[in-house]
This record gives C-alpha cells, structure tokens and sequence, in this order.
C-alpha cells in the first residue's frame, strides 16, 4: 500500500523486498515521506521494522526501488556509545569522523545533557545514554532522523518526558523522522503518519497528525498520578567511591622476597663454586655497578629495538590478518614456523649476513618477541564488535576514521595484554642474542648484561653470574609494572 505524500518525498520506497536465507523479511514495500514528516512504524517482533530503517541507512540492499534524497543519522536500540569515549567525545565523532556537523555542546544542550560531558557511558543510566544517542545522531547534522526504539528500554515515565523532548526536537529542527516503536500511544502522539507492517507488508498508513492527546500529561487520572509520582527523569549513575584497602598484596610480596632473602642468608653462609652468599652478591654489585649499568643500558637498547619492530611488524600483520582472514590462513604457518625455529639454527645464517652485531641482536629479540603482539592484534581487530562498525557506516566513516576511532581504541584492551608479553620477551630475546652472538666484529666482547653473565660463567665469577641475573630479574619486574601501569591508565573509562 502507497500514500502519496502532499510535499517532494525526500525518501521514496517502490515496491522493495529483501530476503535473509530465504527468508521473505520486507515484501513489496512502498512508502513516500515528505521532508520534515514525523513517521512512527509500528508492527510486531520481526515484522520488518527495524530492517526497514536498516535499509534506508544503507546498511543493508534489497530490491525494488529506494531513493533516499537527504543524508540520514541513525539513533540504533541498543545506543551503541563507545565505552572508551565520554560523552562529550561520543558526541564530536561525526565532527572528527566527517569535519562538519552541530558542534557537540550545542546538541548535549538540546538534550539536556550539557552537564555530563566529562562521564563514560558506563557511568549513565539507560535515559541517559539514549539522550546521548539521539544527541550524536543531531550532531550529524543530517536532515532525516532515523530512531529505532530508542526509548525501549525506558520505563514509563521517563519514556513519556522522552517523548515531549522528542517532539520539541522535530518542532525545532524540522528534521525528517522516522520512529520504530511498539507503543501505539507514543506512535499516535508524537507522529504525522502511522505506518503498520506486518509480515514484512506495509498493511495501512493513518494520519494521525493532531489525534493524539494534547500532552503525555493531560488526561485526569494520569495526571493524577503522574502528581504523585512527580516528573520522571533519567538519572546519573554515582560511581562507588575509591577503595583505599590497605595493599595487602603488596605486603605479601615484599615478605615473600623478604623470606627467600632471608632462606639466603641462613642456608648459605659461605660462597661455594655453585652459590654465592647475599652478601658477596651484594658486595659484587656495588663494586660493579658501573659495568652492570652500562651492561643493563646495552641490554635495554637491544630490548626495545626489539620490542619496536615487534611492535611495527606484529600490529601491522596482525590487523592485516585480522581483516583479511585469506592472508591469516595463506601466512600464519609460516608464522608459526618461524616462531618455532631455535635461535642456534638462524644464528649462523645472520652471522654470515649481518656479522655479530646490533643487527644481528635485534633479530633474534624482534623474532622471539613477535608473536603475542601479533596475534593479539588479530584478535583485537576481530573482536571489534560489528554493531560499532554499523554506527561509523552510518556516519559515513572513511578507512581512516574507521582505524583510528574505532579498530585501534576497540583492539587496545587486548593489544595491551600481548604487549606484557612481547616485552618479557623482547628481553629475554636480547639476552638470548646477547649469548649468541658475543663477539662483535672487531673480536671485541659484546656488551650486555647476557653477554656479562657468560663471561663471568666462562671465568667462575659466580657471584658476578649472580649479580647480572638479579639486575635481569629488576629489569623484567619493571618493565611489567610500567606497562601494568599503562594499561590501567588507557583503560581507566572501564568500571572497575
């Protein structure tokens, strides 16, 4: 069934159909909607509504005939906020994505949400974040508003304030709106027409523009209780207050370090060819800091030469697997492969190339080191939920925008955990080359808290070995704390 529409349609729909697994969702559909129109759809669960709307956002293609004559913004059901953003940064991505559109305090004001802007979603209740939605969708600037139900999971009366700001939206934009919705009473109110579906069949269009009541508050006995109840808002969710236990952990670990320092002390009270005591350990590495320090700073050059070319090849191929899933499957033996291989087989063929040094070094640590991060990016990349990828398609988002707003902040939570591990060992990678290729190519010792440990191995300094492995171990700790740290910070929009 069509309804001409008194006004050029900005949208026009002739005879569509679509089809998911043969299954028949929309059949010819045929539809003319005005500019500036107010549209409500109302029809059962899987009647075809919301794939509809889907349609006209051009996330989905069927046939028939569909022209759509105006940009179009999508408020989705479930909002769709990205967690890592705050309101205010949810609201600037069209701006940031296209380079135009309502700037994003002007469209929180028209929500009323102007006094949010520094909040996660996380931290706002479900009214909330629907105005956040619907504000993002305004900041896009586009003249046809599509809503699928976003007030659904809203209760009554904060359902009915919504729909009093939804109706002074369109008075005073003017923009085209098309509302999925189940309630017949909101459809009645706030719409110009009424569009049935059922069965994927549009069944009847009404004018209903001036038939619904005059307010969501008139008739006596709701206003009755609505007096009682006073006026629903949606409302901001507090975050608990910061826990400041005592850091019983951090007890149980000193003591754990301070009793297997102290099993040293008793156990071993004279130095022996195979275990020093803690206290010539300790008298080696005063006596010795210099060389140890200069060995740690050689060993941490070589570690992050290692842990940045791990970092460059490993993100590049593991998002270029991770949307290519062709190439994962055609590289990822070979990958393996190589992650498989001792170092003492490719040593000899990077001797020959390379010679003994920094190169050579680099290698071996990047090899070692290279497949957490790899695989956590593929992985990253592919957990990207799909939802998200539709609400930056609506925006017309580019391969960049899509990269950098979307792809890397979504992986990070992952990517970040692959990084503990490709640091760890991208310095057990450089300690390995450090043993492996000890001689530089003037026949000069390597430097290197490795190459230190195996000298003083080769002259039984045993408590030099010691000294070198507990600078390694402080390394190693170290390095795990700070990107621990990291982390927590990056990932400090998530609830605790």
């Amino acid at each position: 069934m069509s309804l001409e529409s008194p006004a050029t349609p900005v949208i026009q729909l002739e005879h569509v159909s679509l089809q998911f697994s043969g299954r028949t969702v929309l059949e010819d559909v045929s539809l003319e909607i005005a500019k500036g129109e107010f549209i409500a759809i109302l029809g059962a669960s899987g009647g075809g509504k919301s794939t509809l709307l889907r349609l006209i956002a051009g996330l989905l293609s069927g046939s028939g005939k569909l022209e759509v004559r105006a940009a179009t913004a999508m408020v989705f059901q479930d909002y769709r906020l990205l967690p890592w953003r705050t309101v205010k940064q949810n609201v600037q991505l069209p701006a940031e994505l296209g380079g135009a559109g309502m700037p994003a305090d002007e469209a929180l004001t028209l929500v009323g949400m102007k006094a949010f802007t520094n909040l996660y979603p996380h931290q706002l209740s479900g009214g909330m974040r629907a105005r956040i939605a619907i504000a993002r969708a305004l900041a896009q600037d586009a003249p046809i508003l599509l809503m699928d139900e976003p007030f659904a999971a809203l209760d009554a009366l904060v359902r009915e304030r919504f729909n009093l700001e939804l109706k002074k939206i369109h008075e005073k934009t003017g923009k085209t709106i098309l509302l999925v919705t189940h309630s017949i009473r909101e459809a009645v109110y706030l719409a110009d027409r009424v569009a049935v579906i059922k069965d994927g069949r549009i069944e009847l269009i009404l004018e209903t523009k001036g038939q619904g009541r005059i307010t969501a508050f008139t008739e006596p006995l709701e206003a009755q209780l609505r007096n009682v109840l006073g006026v629903a808002d949606s409302t901001h969710i507090e975050e608990p207050a910061p826990n400041l236990r005592f850091p019983w952990e951090l007890i149980g670990v000193l003591s754990m370090v301070a009793t297997l320092l102290l099993a040293w002390l008793i156990f071993v009270p004279e130095s022996t060819l195979i275990f020093p005591t803690l206290g010539t350990v300790w008298q080696t590495i005063l006596e010795k800091q210099e060389i140890l320090l200069l060995g740690a700073l050689e060993t941490l050059r070589i570690t992050g030469l290692g842990l940045l070319w791990s970092l460059v090849l490993g993100v590049g191929a593991g998002y270029t697997f991770g949307k290519v899933r062709v190439l994962e499957r055609l590289f990822s033996p070979f990958v393996v492969a190589l992650q498989a291989v001792p170092v003492i087989i490719i040593a000899p063929i990077l001797v020959v190339l390379l010679g003994f040094g920094t190169p050579s070094r680099v290698i071996v640590a990047t090899l070692i080191s290279l497949f957490p991060i790899l695989t956590a990016t593929m992985i990253g990349v592919r957990e990207v939920d799909k939802l998200y990828r539709e609400v930056f398609q609506t925006m017309r988002s580019g391969f960049w925008g899509m990269l950098s707003k979307l792809e890397f902040p979504g992986a990070l939570p992952v990517m970040l955990g692959g990084l503990r591990n490709t640091a760890s060992l991208a310095l057990i990678g450089a300690i390995v080359a450090e043993f492996t290729f000890n001689t530089d190519t003037a026949g000069q010792r390597a430097s290197g808290l490795g190459a230190l440990a195996q000298s003083a191995r080769y002259a039984g300094n045993i408590e030099l070995l010691f000294a070198a492995v507990i600078i390694l171990i402080v390394l190693g700790i170290t390095m795990y704390v700070l990107i621990s740290a990291l982390e927590r910070w990056v990932l400090r929009y998530r609830r605790k």
